[in-house]
């Protein structure tokens, strides 16, 4: 992507589905993004037996439902910097409302409430069919450019044949 082009929202879906599928877990689980951009992001966590807390009653580990947080609300931090840089998670507050239930997918949304200097604050929802499961609000620390790997932002961006596909379908 040039220098002097801004990611649109479809260029962020598409950055944003590489990140998670280098991360093993969410590779594994088949995580999907939705939507990405600047206004925040929406993921989709596809049904898997793995994903059972609770077998005899149906129900998701409630570690599921904190890592799909953690990775919606930072993967919502991206989109809303300048540039591109790696924020590791600060802290996480999750507030479950109920059990997640074993046969549906799971969806997240994120967003960015304020960017700082050194911190980067965000909030998420996770929902089921009969409504919300969970909020987190989570806080991600910015490490700067120097800190950031070079290339970063051109690994997200950079165009691949299977990417173009993608847009098409």
């Amino acid at each position: 992507m040039p220098p002097d082009h801004s990611p649109s929202d479809a260029d962020w879906r598409r950055g944003l589905a590489r990140f998670v599928a280098v991360i093993p877990h969410t590779r594994a689980l088949g995580l999907e993004v939705l939507e990405a951009g600047a206004e925040g992001v929406r993921l989709r966590l596809p049904w898997h037996e793995d994903l059972t807390g609770d077998a005899a009653r149906g129900l998701v580990h409630g570690g599921v439902l904190t890592m799909l947080l953690d990775t919606a609300c930072g993967a919502a931090v991206l989109p809303a910097l300048p540039a591109p840089e790696v924020c590791p998670t600060l802290d996480l507050r999750v507030d479950h409302y109920r059990p997640g239930v074993a046969g549906q997918a799971i969806i997240a949304e994120a967003r960015v409430v304020r960017v700082t200097a050194s911190v980067v604050f965000t909030e998420g929802t996770l929902y089921q069919q009969a409504g919300p499961l969970a909020r987190g609000i989570g806080n991600f620390v910015r490490l700067g450019p120097r800190n950031t790997p070079p290339g970063f932002a051109e690994a997200l961006f950079a165009d691949s044949p299977i990417d173009r596909e993608n847009d098409h379908a």
